[in-house]
Formats: C-alpha cells, sequence, structure tokens
C-alpha cells in the first residue's frame, strides 16, 4: 500500500477529527494501526486534542474571557475589623493520599541495609573465614562449573578473586558458601516477623 496524495489527505482529515488511529487504519483499510501511527509523526501532526480534551478547552476558554466576579467577605459583627487588606487568593486544600515510593538508589551511593550478619549463622561464618584461607583464589576467566563462584573482596581492586574450591552437585558455590547463600526457609519466615 502507498500513501497517495488522497489518502493522505483522508488521514489528516480523520486525525484532525480525533479518530484513533485504529479507526483510520480500518477506514483507510490496507494499512496497519502502526503504519498510521508513522505516517502521522512523520507529517507533524502528532500534536492534536482528543475529543474529550477538545471538549474540556472549549468549555474552559469562555470562562477565562470573562472577568472573575468575586463577592466580598462577610465578616461577623464581633469581630474585630483587620488593618491587613483581604485577601483576594483562596486556597484550596485536597486530600490525595499519595502512597510512598521506594527510594531509587543511584551510582556511587551506599546500598540500603542488607540482613544483618546476626540473621546468619554465626558457624557458617566462622566456617566461610577457614574456607577463604584454603580458597584456591581464582580470576573470573579461571572458573569453571565445577568451581566455587563464591565473590571476595572489591571489584574495582586487584585484591578480588573468587572461592574455587569444590562445588556441591547443582550448586554454585562450595559447602561454605552454600550455607551462607541458601538459607532454609523456615529461617527467613522468621527473620521477616
Amino acid at each position: 500500500m502507498s500513501w497517495t496524495d488522497e489518502r493522505v489527505e483522508l488521514l489528516k482529515n480523520m486525525w484532525g477529527e480525533g479518530r484513533s488511529a485504529s479507526q483510520i487504519a480500518k477506514e483507510l483499510g490496507g494499512v496497519t494501526r502502526n503504519a498510521v501511527i508513522g505516517k502521522v509523526h512523520r507529517l507533524g501532526l502528532s500534536n492534536r486534542a482528543t475529543p474529550a480534551k477538545a471538549a474540556k478547552t472549549a468549555k474552559e476558554k469562555p470562562a477565562a474571557k470573562e472577568p472573575a466576579k468575586r463577592k466580598p467577605k462577610a465578616t461577623p459583627a464581633a469581630a474585630p475589623k483587620s488593618t491587613e487588606p483581604p485577601s483576594h487568593t483562596t486556597t484550596v486544600a485536597t486530600a490525595l493520599t499519595i502512597p510512598p515510593r521506594k527510594p531509587i538508589i543511584t551510582a556511587g551511593k551506599p546500598l540500603p541495609p542488607q540482613p544483618s550478619l546476626n540473621e546468619i549463622s554465626q558457624e557458617a561464618l566462622a566456617t566461610v573465614a577457614e574456607v577463604e584461607k584454603s580458597a584456591k583464589k581464582l580470576t573470573l576467566m579461571q572458573l569453571t562449573e565445577k568451581t566455587c563462584k563464591w565473590p571476595i573482596g572489591d571489584p574495582a581492586t586487584d585484591d578480588f578473586w573468587f572461592c574455587g574450591l569444590g562445588v556441591q552437585q547443582g550448586k554454585p558455590y562450595c559447602e561454605a558458601h552454600n550455607a551462607v547463600a541458601f538459607q532454609p526457609m523456615s529461617a527467613r519466615r522468621d527473620r521477616r516477623r
């Protein structure tokens, strides 16, 4: 299907009427909704008011031309008169409840608190410390499916390495690092309470 001058004019007219891309595609025939959207953007027609916005804008325009009529404030008889000029601004309070968002952690910022080391078995941590003393200290390129892939140290320094000991069947880490990485379900449930 090619975009003839007639079809482009028909597209422009229907787009100006506020029809959707799907409706225009159905009316033109032989063209998809996405093709209509692409042509609209290439023609620079994308900025249009939708029927709902157009009706709302039409209602607001006459009201904006008329000057706003202000009623004088009625003051109670017993209230003393203020020396300040009356305020012509009104404040509208809205009761919007916005749910709190999780904070976004940007690069270079510290991570939020992770599960504390107290929650991990002290025995497991002691075992890990002993195992890391006898680790093979492999680089990333030396890792295989049979070596422990537990990272040790800061990756941004030269003193970074992987454990490299033999892994447990079906796990990525050695026995000591599995004890720290994979905790039983009951321990995780208890931590949430």
